[in-house]
């Protein structure tokens, strides 16, 4: 397809690395895919430096509420899960990468419990399951009602702190990839903060990087995805020459707790398994319109509820909608949602009484760095676990809460990769000549404009306008920017911003969670894969991807 400058290349102006550490792999992010990539590693004897950009246990899976779901009871077996999970997917799952997601996630739940993670159980002692949007049977493994990622992450940390053959670094926000003379990875130049010995820049080195640094929440002003979901994997991905796909297919969480029109950063999400256990969404006159849209109703895959949430908010002139769980009783939101309780009682809402205002909010992408079904990416030592990750798994829509089982099935089959690629250390070649930086100050407007035009709802005009917002704010941008986090960060998030606008405008037609308005029918031509890179003159490159 046509090639297109890339507004944002070359290395982040970090100054000389200040540091050295060396291991055998080096995994960048602490989430379920970051952990258990480690701990995989550890398993097969090699040294393994974990860095992650905030505290260890700070990243998106702690967030995680609905839960896990693998085929775990009698009554549900991989072939139906796959179904359920192909047919979120809208006709872009690789069936291969699906296969292996749900006949390996069985495996991945119980050695996930071996490491010590405890999941809720039915009074015959069983792990309890329910069931999500677009899934036919129950099959959600939760922990602490509507507590699944804090209790993954607390299990998860405590391992790698019990293990010595990992060291952990944290507050080090990754920068650039450092690569050889022959293009293979060789370890991560990192930002420091706070820890004494390794503060400031420095370098990391290692013949294996594995990328696990969670989604690009950021990019959007209203999101359900922590503070330091900004999008540093891909970015760096995307300025070592990577292979990047499927950035178009950002998720919209189709039930957050709706905090007014100026909400901005992380916003409370209520989870699907609220309507799993029977919740129903209602318009401003006490309709409950699902059954009208979908035969799963209120069970319908996330991008359809979305869909029909945001026609129902434009018809209706209202800014949100309502959930009702009021007939769930006071026992079932103690029991099973206490957190959402929680949240929503610190805002003046009682679920157990109140109608709970909802609207869709950036959740999730399906797209991210391209990678084999070993997750190995275009660049030799370079590897990919968890949403940072393209594997072809999510298509064009991720089924709920296969999110944390990718991390846990993918993260084994990377460590056996690496054990099989027999990579080899050498000496990181000097990176080239800096690219643009861009100040802190522009991230809130730049939010906003990905939230207004590059949204749930989408148009040519709209991208076009969000595609020359960006160019103009790159052509304006002062060469003095200082070399800050702050800036690092919004630099990341205005490069993955420009990838996905790209795409959205190249992908003409509705599929899945993009939601083209000037083309709202999906189309046979359009049933392929957006694979984009950037080369070494820094111009993006667009091609479509076969998908089986």
């Amino acid at each position: 397809m046509q090639s297109e400058h890339a507004l944002i290349c070359g290395p982040l102006r970090a100054p000389a690395p200040g540091w050295t550490a060396r291991a055998d792999a080096i995994v960048v992010g602490s989430g379920v895919a970051g952990l258990t990539s480690a701990l995989h590693l550890r398993d097969l004897g090699l040294r393994v430096l974990l860095v992650t950009k905030a505290q260890i246990d700070e990243g998106s899976t702690r967030w995680a509420q609905g839960g896990i779901a693998a085929a775990l009871s009698e009554e549900d077996s991989p072939e139906d899960h796959m179904t359920d999970t192909m047919v979120a997917g809208a006709g872009l799952c690789d069936p291969d990468g699906v296969t292996i997601l749900v006949t390996e996630g069985p495996h991945a739940m119980r050695e996930l419990m071996e490491w010590g993670a405890r999941f809720d159980t039915d009074p015959s002692g069983s792990i309890a399951l329910t069931r999500e949007g677009g899934h036919h049977r129950d099959r959600i493994a939760h922990a602490g009602g509507d507590a699944t990622g804090r209790e993954v992450s607390r299990a998860l940390v405590a391992a790698v702190h019990a293990s010595p053959e990992i060291e952990v670094i944290e507050n080090a926000l990754v920068l650039d990839l450092l690569r050889s003379a022959d293009g293979a990875a060789q370890g991560v130049t990192l930002h420091v903060i706070g820890t004494g010995q390794r503060d400031g820049v420095g370098a990391a080195l290692a013949p294996a990087v594995i990328l696990a640094t969670g989604g690009i929440g950021q990019v959007f002003g209203q999101t359900t995805n922590p503070y330091v979901s900004t999008g540093d994997g891909v970015a760096l991905a995307v300025r070592a020459g990577a292979s990047v796909a499927d950035i178009e297919f950002v998720q919209f969480h189709p039930t957050v707790l709706w905090l007014g029109p100026h909400a901005q950063g992380q916003q409370p999400l209520v989870s699907e398994a609220v309507r799993g256990e029977g919740a129903v969404l209602r318009d401003d006159a006490g309709v409950a319109f699902m059954a009208d849209e979908h035969p799963l109703a209120d069970l319908a895959p996330r991008d359809i509820v979305a869909k029909a949430i945001m026609r129902r908010m434009r018809a209706t002139g209202t800014e949100h909608v309502w959930l009702d769980g009021r007939h769930l009783g006071a026992d079932v939101w103690v029991r099973r949602f206490p957190t959402i309780l929680e949240s929503c009682r610190l805002r003046g809402i009682d679920p157990v009484t109140d109608l709970i205002p909802v609207a869709p909010a950036q959740h999730y992408v399906s797209g991210g760095v391209r990678t084999d079904i070993d997750g190995r990416s275009s660049i030799r030592g370079l590897y990919a676990c968890g949403e940072v990750a393209c594997t072809g798994v999510h298509g064009a829509n991720r089924l709920a809460s296969n999110s944390l089982l990718e991390g846990l099935v993918f993260s084994r089959r990377i460590a056996a990769a690496v054990s099989a690629d027999e990579l080899l250390p050498a000496e990181p070649m000097p990176q080239g000549t800096p690219g643009v930086l861009i100040p802190v100050q522009l991230r809130r407007p730049m939010q906003r404009i990905m939230d207004e035009d590059a949204g749930v709802l989408r148009s040519a005009t709209s991208l076009r306008r969000a595609a020359a917002w960006l160019a103009e704010v790159v052509r304006s941008a002062p060469q003095d920017v200082r070399p800050t986090t702050e800036n690092w960060e919004t630099t990341n998030i205005m490069t993955i911003a420009q990838v996905l606008v790209r795409h959205a405008l190249l992908r003409e037609e509705t599929r899945g969670s993009h939601w083209r308005e000037d083309f709202p029918e999906s189309e046979v031509d359009w049933q392929v894969r957006l694979v984009t890179h950037m080369d070494a003159a820094g111009t993006f490159d667009s091609t479509l991807e076969p998908v089986p």
